[in-house]
């Protein structure tokens, strides 16, 4: 291993434990430790000593054991892979049209008065709202699954986006302007990292409509996926796998949420240690 290649390991396990300390260090505490394991306990004995009944709350052991079942003999690493693709490519799709419609509605008037009101007529309306009419248009398939996990993320992050650079300091705007800034520059160097952290956190709640919106479209004519899981251990009444694919749900959510934090504290510095 030479020089070069030394370093990049020690920077990746450098970041790698950063990463690590940020997102499990709360979950890991002395206080939440002792809220923790007794909710585990009593999630295994409650249900074990029928004091609820098991077939409605099964106990912990019994959902460690659905995890196996499903990945021994439901192949959920296939259900997880096609659930992981849809989800990613309908939030990049959000982000990539959200984010530069969000940035200049909030730098010009004119986009804004354009184009704001029609979103702000259509953003009422329940994304679930949309299954129906989409399935229509797009068939069950591929592109209904994208259209609904985008539609989920799409307006958290516009107007979140939109409000942040709406509310970019006038110092920063004005002083940017006495150096000779473009508006372009403005857009890249100003207007953008002033809201990195808005966008971010906009990303964040756009993961959770994400992943509700992937739940509901492969539960309308999906045959692979989480949701589609979740929906068959409905049919024959399997609690415990439903809890299962619940919580493999949950899991994802949280390492997206967690990714994103650790993105904000890298690049929106000076957020750090004002929440």
């Amino acid at each position: 291993m030479n020089r070069y290649e030394r370093k990049g390991t020690h920077l990746l396990l450098r970041e790698g434990g950063i990463f690590l300390r940020n997102s499990l260090g709360s979950i890991f505490s002395r206080e939440f430790i002792t809220i923790l394991i007794p909710l585990l306990l009593a999630w295994e004995l409650l249900p074990r000593t029928e004091m609820v009944s098991s077939s409605l709350v099964p106990p912990l052991s019994d959902i460690g054991d659905a995890f196996g079942d499903l990945l021994a003999n439901r192949d959920l690493l296939m259900h997880t892979r096609h659930s992981l693709t849809r989800f990613f490519l309908g939030l990049i799709l959000a982000i990539f049209t959200a984010v530069p419609l969000g940035i200049f509605m909030g730098w010009n008037i004119f986009i804004r008065k354009h184009i704001l009101p029609l979103f702000q007529l259509l953003a009422p309306v329940p994304p679930p709202a949309w299954v129906p009419i989409t399935i229509i248009f797009f068939g069950v398939g591929l592109p209904m699954q994208l259209f609904l996990i985008f539609l989920g993320a799409f307006y958290p992050i516009l107007f979140n986006t939109y409000q942040a650079v709406k509310d970019t300091e006038p110092r920063y705007l004005a002083s940017a302007r006495s150096l000779g800034a473009s508006e372009l520059t403005l857009i890249l160097n100003v207007y953008f990292w002033h809201s990195l952290g808005a966008i971010i956190m906009s990303i964040k709640t756009g993961v959770a409509m994400g992943l509700v919106m992937l739940v509901i479209a492969e539960t309308n004519g999906g045959r692979t996926g989480i949701g589609f899981l979740l929906v068959e251990s409905k049919d024959f009444f399997q609690i415990p796998h439903m809890v299962a694919c619940m919580m493999l749900l949950g899991g994802i959510g949280w390492t997206m949420i967690e990714i994103l934090k650790y993105t904000e504290i890298k690049l929106a510095l000076w957020k750090v240690g004002r929440s």
